[in-house]
């Protein structure tokens, strides 16, 4: 069993003459909370229906399960849940009635939807019909759907667009319940800080490339200011760089009696999207 639940390969794109997607290249293993991050028309979903085999692409190798995307089977997607913008809910339909279907379709146990249901803060509004839901009970009831047959492998685009802050921590929670069960998460996002507290690992998606890949805290370091900032009683604030000189000199004004506070102000996740695409959200 390859330990990699997808990959791509020097996989490119073009829609007409626009390149969509250009010589892409990553791999998520097994268990892993993936980030995609990259703005609005970036090519997130594209890469999502590639993965999922909706789109072709012109060049290049995707992998799904360990074997070749052309030869994954229909058990290789029944083993996948997917939530999309494109998400399809029955609008003359209750939630809990979608949910019971896409149950019965999934071959799911019916106790999965009264417990979806309360995990998503849909109790009280099981026979509410769809076409009545606020887009925020709407995404809960598609994520719901997504999630009903327990799927190793989850395709998130955008999971908490339209969700209160409450909400938001609940999927997060769930999140990383699924993962400790062993499943993993493909999570397409802008939102930087949902990736700092979702993702494993990310990749930041810059016109169709990958600008860098690695985990969060890493990124961060990587792009940090090779200096600390020390806030002193009597000789206001001293920049040290980080290297035996600065540290000897932090040391000289502990002992002094000098030091207030140090801090290494590494940038946040955004802070670096930033420094990597040049663009502003």
């Amino acid at each position: 069993m390859s330990a990699m639940a997808l990959s791509m390969e020097a996989v490119s794109l073009s829609f007409g003459a626009k390149r969509v997607l250009d010589n892409l290249t990553f791999s998520v293993p097994r268990g892993q909370a993936f980030g995609f991050l990259g703005l609005s028309g970036a090519g997130k979903t594209t890469t999502i229906k590639l993965l999922t085999r909706q789109l072709t692409c012109d060049g290049g190798r995707v992998t799904l399960f360990g074997r070749p995307i052309e030869r994954a089977t229909a058990a290789d997607y029944e083993r996948i849940g997917i939530l999309s913008d494109t998400s399809a809910l029955y609008d003359r339909m209750s939630i809990a009635d979608n949910l019971a279907l896409y149950g019965r379709l999934r071959g799911a146990s019916r106790r999965r939807v009264p417990h979806l249901l309360e995990r998503l803060g849909l109790a009280g509004d099981g026979k509410t019909l769809i076409k009545n839901c606020s887009k925020g009970m709407r995404q809960r009831a598609a994520l719901a759907a997504a999630l009903i047959h327990e799927p190793e492998l989850l395709f998130l685009d955008e999971p908490t667009s339209g969700l209160d802050p409450a909400a938001r921590a609940e999927v997060h929670k769930m999140l990383a319940e699924l993962r400790g069960r062993g499943a993993t998460v493909f999570l397409t996002t802008h939102d930087m800080a949902e990736a700092e507290t979702v993702c494993e690992r990310v990749a930041i998606l810059n016109d169709g490339s990958i600008a860098a890949c690695d985990a969060p805290d890493a990124l961060k370091l990587r792009y940090a200011r090779n200096c600390v900032t020390v806030h002193t009683r009597t000789r206001g604030t001293v920049e040290c760089a980080k290297d035996a000189i600065g540290g000897a000199r932090i040391a000289e004004l502990a002992a002094a009696g000098e030091l207030l506070s140090v801090h290494s102000d590494e940038p946040n996740l955004e802070e670096v999207f930033l420094e990597l695409t040049g663009r502003e959200f």
